[in-house]
């Protein structure tokens, strides 16, 4: 039986997917929630279902199809329930697991900090993953992008964007700084913001071991702890000894540790191995450049891992060929990684790659794989052949500039 919605209309045919023994079941003709999002998100979302609903098809012969949900949030949200993100919108994306999300903008004095960073929280959309990959044609401001293929597993709900800070000059600051100058002995100046970096044992195990189960499912070779614990040792260093720990403690039989290799293997991989090993933060910028092909799966802090996604992205197209999904348990929200660029909305001018890409793992997510892949293959044929949108046609010699729509036409006629 359908729940009942105030606004959400919910599709008369199709089904819920659902969990089972901790796996997802997915029906042939699933129920999925889409919010449309707000600017630019009105145009790459049309985009997206038409190349995602075409690219079904083609795979599955026409005995697989997606009911799409729409649900709200942003500014149609409050045109129709008076607020930014109505329960309903969270209950409906509970109940139907996977959903589909355009970029979202949080007005001032919204009361949100961020409509994204909510629906993470309230959720608890613990990983937020952001797989970085060159395709052929793409122009870059590096010598070999094709050595970018990585997947970044970036922890959701703590670090600084926990959200706990006191502003300067407050009641509450003035209380927090006193307290921590007397107990503690420290000389924290009066006129200073203060903010909180909590960082758990909980929060970064069940991120690293989505890591590392990601590189088992997936064939990869490496996970890299990413941190700053030369300096946060209590926080960013527990990130990297206690990513470690839970490495050896529940996947001894899959992995091998770097240091291990060096000591006990000459420097060796074993067979069937994966590697588990960590960088500083700051390196890890600097190698990601020069030595891009060493890393493949990364896993780290909230605030680390935002940086290092952009910082990839730009080595292959940037904003607009990034995908991303935010997961927990079970329950996952793939959704463009870029902004809403509300003077370019409605224009049907902008990219839709970040979002399609993004709907390609949500298909990955839920086992269909196969329609993934004509997405991936006539993404890269429509790049080759130059007709693109102005955000890469400025970039390419020779190359043809193109609206949203017909951008989303052309993926769907080169999808072989």
């Amino acid at each position: 039986m359908s729940p009942k919605f105030k606004h959400i209309v919910v599709p008369k045919e199709g089904e819920k997917i659902s969990v089972k023994n901790k796996k997802l079941v997915v029906p042939d003709h699933p129920i999925i929630p889409v919010i449309e999002g707000d600017g630019i998100g009105r145009d790459i979302m049309k985009a997206t279902r038409r190349v995602v609903d075409a690219a079904v098809d083609k795979a599955f012969g026409g005995k697989r199809k997606i009911a799409w949900m729409d649900i709200y949030a942003g500014e149609n949200a409050q045109k129709l329930y008076g607020e930014l993100l109505p329960k309903e919108t969270l209950d409906a994306i509970k109940q139907y697991v996977v959903a589909l999300k355009g970029p979202l903008t949080t007005p001032i004095g919204g009361g949100f900090r961020s409509l994204n960073v909510t629906l993470r929280q309230v959720l608890n959309l613990y990983a937020c993953v952001r797989p970085v990959r060159y395709f052929d044609g793409v122009p870059a401001p590096v010598k070999h992008p094709e050595n970018m293929n990585v997947v970044i597993y970036r922890e959701n709900t703590e670090d600084v964007y926990a959200g706990i800070e006191w502003a300067k000059g407050t009641k509450e600051v003035k209380q927090v700084i006193d307290f921590l100058n007397k107990k503690f002995k420290l000389s924290i100046r009066s006129d200073s913001g203060i903010g909180i970096k909590p960082i758990s044992v909980t929060g970064t195990k069940r991120l690293v071991r989505k890591a590392i189960q990601y590189a088992i499912d997936k064939n990869r070779k490496s996970v890299t702890l990413v941190h700053k614990g030369n300096i946060m040792k209590y926080t960013e260093g527990a990130f990297r000894d206690w990513g470690y720990k839970l490495a050896i403690t529940e996947f001894r039989d899959k992995v091998v540790t770097e240091d291990e290799v060096n000591k006990q293997y000459g420097g060796q991989i074993p067979a069937g191995k994966i590697v588990i090993n960590d960088r500083i933060a700051d390196s890890m910028f600097q190698q990601i450049l020069t030595r891009t092909g060493d890393y493949e799966v990364l896993a780290t802090p909230n605030l680390n891992g935002d940086y290092l996604s952009d910082a990839c992205a730009a080595q292959v197209g940037g904003l607009g060929m990034a995908p991303g999904a935010n997961i927990g348990d079970f329950v996952g929200l793939f959704e463009a990684t870029h902004g809403t660029a509300p003077k370019y909305a409605d224009k049907d001018m902008i990219n839709p790659g970040s979002l399609i890409l993004s709907a390609v793992m949500m298909l990955d997510y839920m086992g269909w794989g196969e329609a993934g892949k004509l997405i991936e293959n006539g993404i890269e044929q429509t790049i080759k052949d130059k007709t693109v949108t102005y955000d890469l046609e400025r970039q390419m010699d020779g190359a043809t500039k193109v609206s949203t729509s017909q951008f989303a036409t052309n993926i769907i006629n080169n999808m072989r």
